[in-house]
């Protein structure tokens, strides 16, 4: 020890001051690498508080549609931090005595128990002349909880019965959000008498604002026209973004009409419908077990009644009603998780209408077309590739394939005049249409899909955080 103390004595001033100027130096490239490192947490803080977390769809349109009031129907929205605190997250409308249903729901096996319940509601006969309601959750789906599933929609479809004097065998409640979670019923049924006191005509928006849950937009489509006597409204909303390919609707729709129809009539007017609509869309291949579409007929319209299918009124109502299916149908897509391009793809020639459905979604659902399209490359092989696992009877010599006006490929080959700098180009659009004709007989049929990118992923992997 008394040696290392006489060595440290000897050290000139020189020395000394050179071993203090190598400490600073280790200090200073410590203090830089810290301060680096703060300012990097405080610039990711602030991009976090200042970017959306979930940003707005660019396919998006432009603002919410003017929505024609319904007579004989209420909305109103509050929060009940079914999952989020202070986020609008229910939604209740009232329907006038008069009111008929009809419904459309999810084929899935494993269906929550509010569509359990409302394909049961709909099964009985209908006593149009007590009214009914709706009542809407986001932030839980109620599915896969067991017998505990029931009893919340008994008491949160029992709530909305006796706070609005209705039937509850009148009352339909959908739910959606995460799957095996109980839903915090009483949340719900705590908020409903004020849901009650603040119902409006006019509350439409608000409404398709509560029952979103990663939707980047509200969804609202309307329609009118004149009936025998006076005008018919239609007015739609809807929530849907992922867990898209429905198999009967999508993931929450429900539209009313002030038109004088029976049940059973209704019910073949929206069934009709179903295939050419929300059966035709696609964002991700998953059918949700919550899928429900709710269609309300107040009666309250001065048009006469349409009784008959074959008449003018009722086909007047039919291509109204298809228009605002079709038009909510198509939101959801362009509001697909992640989505950057709308593209509908067109099937025809094929041997029936089902094969053309069955090509047009193998193509539509096709992770390879979407990636493919994501990243703007003419890839039509991949469209090939799909075209062949459809299960739908092919040859390729007879196959056309289009991109736009583009023809691609033909007669078992790439067409003679395919353009591989055209085709890129169109690719950069952000509404594409691909066409597929089979060659072999009349059938045909439209899909609608997005493209898949890596926001998709994102969003799926924090889904419940």
């Amino acid at each position: 020890m008394a040696k290392t103390d006489d060595k440290k004595s000897r050290l000139s001033d020189a020395e000394k001051l050179k071993t203090l100027k190598k400490k600073l130096k280790k200090l200073k490239a410590a203090l830089k690498e810290t301060a680096a490192g703060l300012e990097a947490r405080a610039e990711a803080v602030v991009e976090a508080a200042v970017k959306p977390k979930n940003p707005v769809s660019p396919l998006a349109p432009a603002r919410f549609p003017d929505l024609p009031v319904i007579e004989g129907a209420e909305f109103a929205s509050g929060a009940a931090g079914v999952k989020y605190q202070g986020r609008t997250d229910v939604m209740l409308v009232r329907l006038a005595p008069g009111t008929a249903i009809a419904g459309a729901f999810t084929k899935s096996s494993t269906r929550a128990a509010s569509v359990l319940d409302c394909q049961a509601k709909l099964a009985l006969k209908q006593d149009t002349g007590a009214g009914a309601a709706i009542i809407v959750n986001s932030g839980n789906a109620n599915a896969f909880t067991g017998r505990n599933g029931q009893e919340a929609v008994d008491a949160v479809t029992g709530g909305v019965a006796k706070a609005l004097g209705v039937p509850r065998e009148r009352v339909f409640s959908s739910s959606t959000g995460v799957i095996g979670e109980p839903l915090p019923a009483e949340r719900i049924t705590a908020v409903i008498g004020d849901l009650a006191a603040n119902l409006d005509a006019a509350g439409a928006a608000g409404a398709a604002r509560a029952i979103m849950t990663t939707d980047t937009f509200p969804k609202g489509a309307a329609a009118s026209f004149e009936g025998d006597g006076g005008t018919i409204n239609i007015t739609g909303i809807a929530k849907g973004s992922g867990m898209i390919a429905p198999d009967m609707a999508t993931m929450l729709v429900y539209v009313f009409t002030d038109a004088q129809i029976a049940p059973a009539l209704l019910q073949r007017m929206l069934s009709a419908r179903l295939d050419q609509t929300f059966n035709a869309i696609t964002v991700d291949s998953d059918t949700s077990t919550s899928d429900a579409l709710i269609l309300a007929a107040t009666g309250k319209s001065k048009a006469a009644a349409i009784t008959d299918l074959r008449s003018g009124p009722a086909r007047a109502f039919g291509r109204a009603l298809e228009q605002v299916m079709l038009d909510l149908a198509q939101q959801v897509v362009k509001d697909g998780e992640g989505a950057t391009k709308f593209v509908e793809v067109q099937v025809t020639g094929a041997a029936s209408d089902a094969d053309a459905h069955r090509v047009a979604m193998a193509i539509a659902n096709s992770p390879l077309v979407k990636t493919a399209i994501a990243g703007e490359d003419a890839n039509w092989g991949r469209v090939v590739m799909a075209v062949g696992k459809s299960g739908a009877e092919a040859d390729r010599d007879r196959l056309t394939i289009r991109f736009g006006d583009m023809v691609l490929a033909e007669n078992g080959w790439r067409a003679p005049g395919y353009d591989e700098a055209a085709a890129s180009a169109y690719m950069k659009r952000d509404h594409l249409v691909i066409g597929v004709d089979l060659g072999l007989g009349k059938g045909r049929r439209t899909a609608w899909t997005c493209d898949l990118t890596h926001r998709y992923i994102d969003i799926n992997a924090d889904y419940r955080s």
